[in-house]
């Protein structure tokens, strides 16, 4: 019969396309890996992989079989999950893939709330851009995504806890930065710098302010907030943050000011993103509840 490590196996070499470096991701040495897999191979009847000294590669009929492979393992973490279900939520290791314009904004306000609240949490947080994380939560390589929508994430399932608006962020001396709110008529003539390609951020700033891609400055090419609030100190433009990170990048820059964009809103929604039938749904639901606590301003 074929095991659950020979499955596990055969989809580190899928990964890898290389047997050494498939046995190391498995903890294992390159002969057990080899002989695992043949064995494999010879119990179905057919071959995964065609293999050389110098490559690997996966047969057309061998992809079918990783596929199956790959929703079996799945199937099988979801079995070994629904025993969790049953405990007291946040109770088990957890890893949650979080955007970069949120990630650095959102932790240190949830994390205190979450360590006083569910001491024996084990966390982990995973940062990157929104499409590697939807494709690893459908992957089954972490638990959740928190990520800003509107975002194409078909097939799996959304659960919004936040929405909130942009405040664009200039030097005070700069004309408007003295209104209480800014539209997006004399956005155009601010010299707007925004974050670069793959960075949802941008895209939901463009759809709230109506803009074109001409209208922002793009020549810098910054990957952070932080790094766009830098340029805004430097004197090289004018940019647009969400309200969630205005204290961390605006409170210690009293030469900066922050003008709530005044756009029908809210410019963007934040959810959690997970598998339609993630059995830890307990867990996920106790984690919304502690950041609409450490987001909601005190009475």
């Amino acid at each position: 019969m074929i095991s659950i490590k020979q499955l596990t196996y055969a989809l580190a070499v899928e990964k890898t396309l290389h047997f050494k470096k498939a046995a190391e991701l498995s903890n294992i040495s390159q002969s057990a890996l080899s002989t695992a897999l043949h064995a494999m191979e010879k119990q179905l009847g057919l071959q995964v992989f065609e293999r050389d000294n110098k490559k690997v590669l996966v047969t057309p009929v061998g992809k079918q079989v990783l596929e199956h492979a790959h929703n079996i393992l799945l199937q099988v973490e979801e079995l070994q999950h629904l025993a969790d279900s049953q405990r007291t939520p946040l109770s088990f290791p957890l890893t949650i893939g979080v955007i970069p314009t949120i990630c650095p904004y959102l932790l240190p306000k949830v994390l205190p709330v979450l360590n006083q609240r569910y001491p024996e949490c084990q966390l982990n947080i995973v940062e990157d851009q929104s499409n590697m994380l939807v494709e690893q939560v459908r992957q089954g390589e972490i638990d959740a995504a928190i990520l800003a929508l509107p975002f194409a994430c078909e097939g799996l399932l959304s659960m919004k806890f936040w929405q909130e608006d942009f405040y664009w962020v200039a030097l005070k001396g700069e004309k408007h930065a003295q209104q209480q709110e800014i539209n997006n008529h004399e956005l155009n003539h601010c010299n707007l710098m925004l974050l670069k390609e793959g960075h949802c951020l941008k895209d939901h700033i463009l759809e709230a302010c109506k803009l074109t891609e001409q209208a922002a400055n793009q020549g810098f090419g910054a990957t952070s907030l932080n790094t766009l609030i830098q340029m805004v100190l430097g004197k090289l433009g004018t940019t647009l943050i969400p309200g969630m990170a205005i204290d961390q990048l605006i409170s210690q820059h009293e030469e900066l000011a922050a003008v709530h964009l005044n756009e029908p809103g809210p410019h963007r929604s934040i959810a959690f993103i997970l598998r339609p039938n993630y059995t830890r749904l307990s867990s996920i639901e106790a984690l919304i509840d502690i950041c609409k606590e450490a987001l909601t301003p005190a009475s």
